[in-house]
């Protein structure tokens, strides 16, 4: 008889770690986990329409923190998460914002020509093209970015995407403001 020990993960998607993208007071008694497709637009549209109001209203008053996590869906959305991973935190949120914005031009069938208009967004912000393509080639930082995916596929069920976990509540979809207070309210007023 042969025992195989296999690793057991406590670390729960719930865990906020470093390498997490946060934006918000840490201490904010609600916390609403983000998972998105940068070529998805439904999370464009949730990041160019709703986002703003949620960050108004619940981030700037210090009642919560949002963290955003990949979940790309394809190759250009795969590359666009690597790259944002490749600047600093304190223009990310603003990267992120442009590249949804410009979605239509970036993800595009032709990986090649996705990788193209990529860059020059990018360049745009100050990006070499040695610092771009290191990113793009850095293997561990796609399964790191992959891990996550299959990580949150795992402990919630995630399959679509803008997906939201509010203090371990899962909302699916792109959902409108009313449905985030809904909830965020509710959870408040505990």
């Amino acid at each position: 008889l042969i025992l195989i020990s296999i690793p057991v993960f406590s670390k729960s998607v719930l865990n906020i770690s470093n390498d997490d993208f946060v934006i918000g007071d840490e201490y904010a008694p609600i916390t609403i986990i983000e998972y998105a497709s940068l070529s998805c637009s439904h999370c464009a549209d949730f990041h160019i329409n709703t986002l703003p109001t949620l960050i108004k209203e619940y981030v700037e008053t210090g009642k919560a923190k949002i963290v955003f996590r990949d979940f790309p869906f394809n190759y250009p959305a795969l590359l666009g998460s690597m790259v944002l991973r490749c600047v600093s935190q304190d223009v990310r949120y603003q990267y992120a914002n442009a590249l949804y914005q410009l979605q239509h031009k970036w993800v595009v069938r032709e990986n090649a020509k996705s990788t193209q208009e990529l860059y020059k967004i990018m360049q745009s912000g100050g990006m070499t093209k040695e610092e771009f393509n290191q990113c793009i080639e850095d293997i561990d930082l796609e399964k790191t970015i992959l891990q996550g995916v299959m990580n949150a596929q795992n402990e919630f069920n995630i399959k679509s995407t803008p997906s939201f976990i509010i203090n371990g509540i899962l909302l699916e979809g792109n959902k409108p403001i009313k449905d985030f207070r809904q909830i965020i309210n509710k959870i408040l007023s505990e």
